[in-house]
């Protein structure tokens, strides 16, 4: 039956039916039924809707299909807030902080600075009493985060349910400690990852060994496997909101509405981990011209590109962008996209390229806004997100070898 339709006809029935005392006929109660009638009709044929799944090779289709089924179900957003820009902002206001205690371990880096790393040992998992044999999962925060993102915390929450042991990497300079070079970070420079999956390799060198990355981490991990191809000892990856073109990203993020509820608030968020080390930089960089940048893009113009050695701010962008490496990507990746985030706008998402690998995976959502996926009528406890990351990382830790028989 048509939903416009029976949503009328609703109406009209209850209208017909309610009555209220002496001087009413319920019309009031029944436009509030009759409009819950019409929003759920429209919710559950334009918002709910199944991800579209992309893969380079139907064998990596099937195993996804069989053992991480999230992917091809029905996904649900809140209800009461669907829509990109609401899901981005309310995310780390209402979900939840689960408790985590770390231990923290520094790492030597080529240069003479340090890279903090965040362990969650899971030294009680029951499913892996060997530490030596236990999954390891190395986790990549965004532009601006750290251990303590609420993301981050449901991963590992979930790693512990699944008996895994995992690693944070923080970038230099955000977690706290000091900077001992003067050297921050960026996605498209991928040797302080390469330290980290190496020393974490060399510790426990017969775990199974994977990789997750959000945001800017995810393009950070994205772009180190499009250099390294199969020589990596990461088993799989998954990557969560990645912006897949630099230039697209800033685009869109310069747009009015979405340059003040987000671009503006970034740049100060930037602005502020670099400047609790400024005298590190004045040397080479003119730390007052950083401090006036009013977007993303200026800041990289004036420090990032600056600071690793770019001519210009595009030459740093095209390098930054890992749709150009996701063609020499050599080990399974599954990549959730939302197409309505405004930070990675859907017609940068290199489809394409992605039916060319037969590594890659894209789950691509019609809703989910960036690092959003919010479900449920209350979505505190769990996101979408979180159960994709789940059902991954377990798919390849139990049944990875199925993909190389195929």
């Amino acid at each position: 039956m048509d939903l416009r339709m029976l949503s009328r006809e609703l109406s009209l029935y209850l209208e017909h039916q309610v009555r209220v005392g002496f001087f009413g006929s319920g019309v009031g109660l029944s436009l509030i039924l009759g409009f819950s009638v019409a929003y759920a009709c429209y919710y559950l044929s334009s918002i709910a809707k199944k991800p579209q799944l992309v893969t380079g090779a139907e064998s990596f289709s099937r195993f996804l299909q069989d053992h991480c089924p999230v992917v091809t179900e029905t996904y649900y957003p809140t209800v009461w807030c669907w829509e990109s820009r609401g899901q981005t902002l309310l995310r780390p206001f209402i979900t939840s902080k689960p408790p985590v205690r770390y231990r923290n371990e520094f790492i030597k880096t080529a240069d003479g600075g340090q890279i903090l790393l965040d362990w969650f040992d899971n030294d009680n998992s029951k499913s892996y009493m060997d530490a030596s044999t236990r999954p390891t999962i190395l986790l990549l925060p965004g532009l601006t985060g750290t251990s303590k993102e609420s993301y981050i915390l449901h991963m590992i929450h979930l790693s512990e349910e699944l008996g895994y042991r995992c690693v944070v990497f923080n970038n230099r300079g955000m977690a706290g400690e000091n900077l001992l070079t003067p050297r921050t970070y960026c996605c498209a420079n991928t040797e302080d990852l390469e330290t980290v999956i190496h020393h974490v390799h060399s510790l426990y060198p017969s775990a199974p060994f994977l990789a997750a990355g959000v945001s800017m981490g995810g393009m950070l991990l994205l772009n180190y496997l499009g250099k390294i191809g199969t020589k990596t000892p990461l088993k799989a990856a998954a990557t969560f909101s990645v912006g897949w073109n630099t230039f697209a990203c800033s685009e869109s993020l310069e747009k009015p509405l979405n340059w003040l509820l987000f671009n503006y608030y970034l740049t100060t968020c930037l602005q502020s981990s670099v400047n609790k080390h400024r005298h590190m930089f004045v040397k080479q960089i003119d730390m007052d011209h950083v401090m006036k940048a009013k977007s993303i893009r200026e800041f990289d113009k004036r420090f990032t590109s600056v600071m690793f050695g770019y001519q210009t701010i595009d030459d740093y962008y095209t390098d930054a962008s890992p749709n150009h490496r996701l063609k020499s990507v050599g080990i399974p990746v599954l990549c959730l996209n939302s197409v309505d985030d405004v930070f990675s706008p859907s017609h940068a998402i290199p489809i394409e390229t992605a039916k060319q690998n037969p590594n890659v995976a894209l789950v691509l959502t019609s809703y989910g806004g960036h690092i959003g996926f919010l479900e449920g009528i209350w979505p505190r406890q769990s996101t979408y997100m979180d159960r994709v990351f789940k059902q991954f990382v377990q798919a390849m830790v139990e049944h990875g070898h199925e993909l190389s028989n195929m």
